[in-house]
C-alpha cells in the first residue's frame, strides 16, 4: 500500500484524533444565544488536555472530554475569564 495519492502527492504524516479518556459535565449559567455557546466553548477548549467541548445552550450544560480528571477552578477560571459562571459539576 502506498502513502501516496492518485495525483502525485505524498503525505506520511497521519491526524489521529485520541478519544477522551474522561467526560465531564459542568452547567453554565449566563449563556442565552451562540455567542454565549461559543465563548464557552473556546474558553473551556482552549485548556490543556480538553479534546472535545459540547455546549448545550437550552440545558445550561457543558460536556467536556479530556485526556484526564480536569481541576474545577481551572474550569471556572476559564468560564468567568469568558464572561459566565460555572456553577458546578452536573
Amino acid at each position: 500500500m502506498s502513502c501516496c495519492s492518485s495525483d502525485g502527492t505524498c503525505s506520511t504524516t497521519a491526524t489521529v484524533t485520541e478519544p477522551a479518556a474522561v467526560t465531564t459535565v459542568f452547567a453554565v449559567s449566563g449563556m442565552t444565544c451562540g455567542h454565549c455557546e461559543q465563548s464557552v466553548g473556546k474558553a473551556i477548549g482552549a485548556l490543556d488536555g480538553v479534546h472535545a467541548v459540547q455546549v448545550d445552550l437550552k440545558n445550561g450544560l457543558v460536556t467536556v472530554g479530556s485526556a484526564a480528571e480536569l481541576d474545577d477552578e481551572t474550569v471556572r477560571a476559564a468560564v468567568d475569564e469568558a464572561g459566565y459562571e460555572l456553577t458546578g459539576r452536573a
